[in-house]
């Protein structure tokens, strides 16, 4: 008998029910990268639903079900996960992964996306990305990599994705249907920003390759780009 599955929280459902003390997933033994990215990919948002319920041709049922039933049904119904739910999630990417350290090491959000989806899931990569004349290369979330600039004191997520992607003469291939972005790392020692305003939209047009895009000068379609 299938458990029953609760929708994304959105408006003031969401504020209702993830606002307060003992909300959100419980942290324990370095499992912050992985609590912030669940959090992200799935408390308000159903667009990677299919993670949880699609039998992909490389899924493992039990860690698909692990994910659903103890990690995101409970934050979408009660707005709290425990730790010992995590914690059985790491357990079992620790089975699967060849990596005998997600069990109590840090890693980067990066390495846990490419193991559940790739490796686990079998889900086909979510970006496709071009830099300059090379090939075009797939992954699943990008990395924003960026010198720090003086003139961003508290940037927004657009800015930061726009100067990432012209620093490193990326495009994207096409419209991605999601499009996972991870923050400039920052540790204890150094912090490149102190807040970073989420941008509620994103305009990847100047991102796309190929994109028919109004000149600046004269309104009419731009033949050349200049960065």
């Amino acid at each position: 008998q299938a458990l029953d599955s609760f929708p994304p929280l959105r408006n003031e459902a969401a504020v209702h029910v993830l606002q307060g003390r003992m909300k959100g997933i419980q942290g324990h033994c370095n499992s912050c990268y992985m609590d912030a990215a669940l959090f992200s990919l799935f408390s308000c948002t159903s667009v990677l639903d299919s993670m949880l319920f699609k039998p992909f041709p490389l899924c493992d049922r039990n860690v698909q079900s692990i994910l659903r039933d103890e990690i995101v049904n409970p934050l979408r119904k009660t707005g709290f996960v425990r730790a010992r739910s995590v914690m059985h999630l790491r357990e079992q990417l620790t089975e699967k992964g060849q990596c005998s350290s997600f069990t109590n090491a840090e890693k980067d959000p990066e390495e846990f996306l490419n193991l559940i989806m790739h490796q686990i899931l079998g889900i086909e990569p979510l970006l496709k990305l071009q830099s300059g004349s090379q090939k075009e290369q797939e992954c699943y979330c990008y990395q924003i990599f960026m010198d720090k600039q003086e003139d961003l004191v508290v940037p927004d997520v657009q800015q930061l994705v726009e100067r990432s992607f012209l620093s490193s003469d990326l495009k994207l291939v096409e419209i991605p249907s999601c499009f996972i972005i991870q923050m400039p790392r920052f540790g204890k020692e150094y912090k490149m920003f102190s807040k970073i305003i989420p941008s509620l939209e994103l305009d990847i047009t100047d991102l796309l390759l190929d994109s028919p895009r109004e000149c600046c000068v004269c309104g009419n379609v731009a033949t050349l780009e200049c960065s």
